[in-house]
């Protein structure tokens, strides 16, 4: 049986509370906080809840509600966290001279490369970037933010329509230059006002 609106606000008031204070509310606290009349209507929802399994209650005890597993159930299907995937992080391999392995492994979680929830990946197309060391074929993943630096690899929108991959550099003259990393191609220069930054480059990843 599904939850009422009310009962729903019950039980989210519930679990901020016990979550917050490591107690159950009265039901006096449970009145005041949801604007209920009485305490009747309070041992109503409570009743309700309990027959639908939402709610625990040890009737030897004052502040005794305990929220039941179905809720947490429910909630943890509705809201799914994220899945962290990691990997052991082994050792350290150098270019040049080999490096010492690491005797206790590491571990490299993948959600240390996402920094917000408004990072996003793309995948590159072209050879514009080719001497940073980007490739077509490869993803970039990209956090939107406000805050720039010159040198910064970002995501530009020019004139509305069209989005490049470059590095970010203002001007003396007050344009942005959108610069490449392929000696063969010349650098865009754009007024800011015909410019959107859509995000900068936290990290590439390529698949072999």
């Amino acid at each position: 049986m599904a939850l009422t609106r009310r009962q729903k606000e019950v039980m989210e008031f519930l679990d901020g509370f016990i979550k917050e204070r490591g107690y159950s509310p009265s039901f006096e606290e449970i009145a005041s906080a949801l604007g209920l009349a009485s305490l009747a209507t309070v041992h109503k929802h409570v009743q309700a809840l309990q027959a639908k399994q939402y709610l625990n209650r040890n009737y030897n005890h004052s502040r005794s509600l305990e929220i039941g597993e179905r809720y947490f159930a429910e909630e943890n299907a509705r809201n799914p966290k994220p899945i962290d995937r990691a990997v052991p992080l082994m050792g350290r391999i150098a270019a040049g001279s080999p490096v010492e392995a690491i005797q206790n492994p590491e571990i490299l979680h993948f959600s240390d490369f996402v920094r917000n929830e408004g990072t996003f990946a793309l995948e590159v197309r072209g050879d514009s970037m080719i001497e940073d060391h980007i490739c077509s074929g490869d993803f970039v993943l990209v956090e939107k933010t406000n805050s720039l630096r010159n040198g910064d690899i970002v995501v530009a929108l020019v004139d509305g329509s069209e989005a490049t991959l470059k590095r970010f550099y203002t001007e003396p003259d007050g344009r942005v230059r959108l610069q490449p990393a392929n000696s063969s191609m010349q650098p865009i220069f754009v007024n800011p006002e015909n410019l959107a930054i859509q995000g900068k480059v936290l990290g590439i990843m390529r698949k072999y």
